[in-house]
This record gives structure tokens, C-alpha cells and sequence, in this order.
């Protein structure tokens, strides 16, 4: 590689790095607790005792009651609200449905009401602006409580950071070249020996800190990602509904007739929830019920059955994309949530591994401020040392 190429690939990570290290650090604080969200909920929260299954007016051959049945109980509980979402549990009876005023109504006015789906018994309800600590920590890490902007921004942060992992492997070679693996110039000055922990540490951590990057990115723009499916596949979908009225809510029919049609065409997956019509994931007349695979391996990925909500007449079901398919993985992967504890666990002490290679990068930067300022007219020179 020649001089000009490092001084380039130099540039490249130095200022990629200085764009996206405070910010980087912020998502890795924030990131460390939302590993173990499940884990703090756990401890934090009572956790429900789910009662006998069989009780209730309208029951379903696996004793629970019918969907009908619970969505009349929430909206009894929210009168003059929607339904806007139904989402299961298939481990236990547990079930969450969210309301608000409208059917296109933002996440701020929406209300989540979990039930015990066992006996009808509300077990919890929120609103989905006030979920507390986690929910603080997860707003802060997703969009920095902007929005949209907030998630576009931090994707584009998350490019940076990708750039400059790729521009710091290109010059760990020519930089590196005379030193074995994992030396520690101890000995030396303390910019050459935090130098040295920067470089082993963030090779040691590369590959995971490039498939956090690029999976935090791919999470930043899923809302763009989501309405080019909906401009694209769920249009196709819904073509011979085009220019029809929206369905008010009055009108919905009954969704246990919805499942049953929606089953019937994937008979060997998991539903895991039903967005009504009118919102980001249904269209103006449908419910769309989303199901999930029954194996480890396919239950990530959503495979949404579309049903006229008036009629109960089955519409369409198709695959989600190979762009929609990459973020449903990407979700649970950013977090470590494949694996259980064990994954988790790993994830975290590589989120600390990001912290000091971030920490020891801005280090070096202000070393190297401080050691030129009074010859700050010089040309830059490059960020790593070369190996003596």
C-alpha cells in the first residue's frame, strides 16, 4: 500500500470515527441494560399468574377464550377507542391489545392492554408513552426521542461507524506489520500503548461490532423499509380494493371467523399478532394477520394472510421480501436475543470491548490535539502509529 492510499484510508477513519464515536458510545451505554430486558422486566415487574382456562362466555377448543370475546373487553375498557393491534404469546395465554382513537392513531395516544386470555382478566395496561425506565432507555436508543429524524440520523452514525471499522482493518496491516499479534508496547509512550489496545481489542471485536453496525443500521430506516412494503407488496396484495373507502370500525367482522380463514392457508404457523385495518401494517379493509414460523429457525421471520374485515373472506398471504426479511433478523440479532443467557451475556461484554476501542480512539485524538496544537498549521498525519 502506498503512502498516499494510508494517508487516505487514514482520513477516512479518522473522521468517520470522530463523527460517530459520542454517539456510538451513548447507544453502547443505553444498549448494555436493553440486552437484558427481559431479564429486568423479570425482576422488576410482578409477573402474572395465569388462572384455569374454560372460563367465559365464548371459549375455543383450547379452553381460551375467543378472540371476539377479548377484544369486546378492551374495548369496554376504552370506550369511544379502536383496535389497532392483537398480539399473542405463544408460550403462555397471555395477549396484548392496543387501542386508540383512531385507526392511524400515533404511538403516543395508543393504549396496551394485557389480558390472561385463560379467564378475561386485565393483568396490566399502559400507555405506549409511559413504559417507564427501559422505555426511556429504548426511545433514547432507537430515535433519541426525534422520531423519525432521530432513527435516519443514528442510521447514518451507524454507516460511519461501519466505514471506519473497514478503513481501521485496511491500515491495521501496514501499521501493524512488524509487531506480532497482540503486542502491547507497554514500555512505550502511553498513546503508543493505548494505541496498541485500541488496534488488538478492536480486531478481537471486529466482526461483532460489524454485525451490530450493520444490523443497528438495517433497524434505523425500518420505517422506510416498512412503507416500501406497503407501497409495494401489500399494495399488490390489496389492488382490487384500490380507491375504495376506508372500513370504519363499526363495520369489522368478527375475527375469530378472520383467524379461522388466515389458519386454514398456513396451517403450520404460529399467529403472532393481527393489525386491524387503517394502520402501518393492514390496509384500509383488512386484517392482516401475521404469522410466525414454528421452528427456531423460521420464527423470526413474519409471513402476513390477509382477510377481508368486513367479510371474513381470505384475500392473500405471501412472504415478506428479502429487505423486510433482513430487518425481522436484524431485530433480535442487534440485541443478542438468539441465544438465550449464554448469547447475551457475550453481547454484553463485547458492548464493554466497543466502549474502551470508542474510548481509546477519542483518547488518542485529543493526545495527538494537545501534542500538535502549537504546530496546528501542519499537514494531518495519520491516526494509528506505525509498528517500529
Amino acid at each position: 500500500m502506498t503512502r498516499a492510499s494510508i494517508m487516505i484510508w487514514a482520513a477516512v477513519h479518522k473522521w468517520t470515527s470522530l463523527v460517530c464515536t459520542l454517539f456510538l458510545l451513548m447507544l453502547c451505554v443505553t444498549g448494555l441494560p436493553l440486552i437484558f430486558h427481559d431479564e429486568i422486566d423479570d425482576l422488576t415487574e410482578e409477573q402474572p399468574v395465569f388462572g384455569m382456562p374454560g372460563v367465559g362466555s365464548s371459549g375455543t377448543a383450547d379452553g381460551l377464550l375467543s378472540l371476539d370475546e377479548m377484544l369486546a373487553r378492551a374495548l369496554a375498557n376504552r370506550p369511544g377507542e379502536v383496535p389497532l393491534y392483537m398480539a399473542f404469546d405463544n408460550d403462555q395465554p397471555s395477549m396484548t391489545i392496543t387501542t386508540g382513537p383512531r385507526p392511524d392513531s400515533p404511538g403516543a395516544d395508543m393504549t396496551i392492554q394485557s389480558f390472561d386470555r385463560s379467564t378475561g382478566q386485565l393483568i396490566g395496561k399502559v400507555a405506549e408513552s409511559d413504559g417507564g425506565v427501559m422505555h426511556f432507555l429504548l426511545k433514547l436508543h432507537t430515535d433519541m426521542f426525534l422520531g423519525l429524524p432521530g432513527m435516519l440520523f443514528l442510521g447514518v452514525m451507524g454507516i460511519a461507524f461501519v466505514a471506519a471499522l473497514v478503513s481501521g482493518v485496511v491500515l491495521y496491516a501496514p501499521f501493524m506489520r512488524k509487531l506480532e499479534f497482540g503486542t502491547l508496547r507497554s514500555s512505550r509512550s502511553a498513546r503508543t500503548k493505548w494505541l496498541d489496545y485500541h488496534n488488538l481489542l478492536g480486531i478481537v471485536g471486529l466482526a461483532w461490532m460489524l454485525v451490530v453496525g450493520l444490523t443497528g443500521v438495517i433497524n434505523a430506516f425500518a420505517v422506510p423499509i416498512e412503507q416500501l412494503w406497503k407501497a409495494d407488496e401489500l399494495a399488490a396484495m390489496t389492488r382490487e380494493y384500490a380507491g375504495r373507502e376506508p372500513l370504519d370500525p363499526s363495520r369489522y367482522g368478527s375475527l375469530d371467523k378472520a383467524m379461522a380463514a388466515a389458519r386454514a392457508r398456513l396451517p403450520n404457523n404460529n399467529p403472532q399478532f393481527i393489525a386491524f385495518p387503517g394502520g402501518t401494517f393492514s390496509s384500509n379493509h383488512h386484517y392482516a394477520v401475521f404469522f410466525q414460523g414454528d421452528t427456531p429457525l423460521t420464527e423470526r421471520l413474519l409471513t402476513p394472510a390477509l382477510v377481508d374485515a368486513e367479510t371474513g373472506r381470505f384475500t392473500d398471504a405471501r412472504q415478506m421480501p428479502w429487505y423486510y426479511q433482513a430487518l425481522s433478523l436484524s431485530r433480535p440479532l442487534h440485541f443478542g436475543d438468539y441465544g438465550g443467557l449464554p448469547l447475551k451475556l457475550l453481547w454484553a461484554a463485547l458492548t464493554l470491548f466497543t466502549v474502551h476501542v470508542l474510548g481509546t480512539g477519542l483518547y488518542m485524538w485529543l493526545a495527538k490535539r494537545r501534542a500538535t496544537a502549537p504546530a496546528h498549521a501542519r499537514a494531518a498525519t495519520p491516526v494509528a502509529e506505525p509498528a517500529e
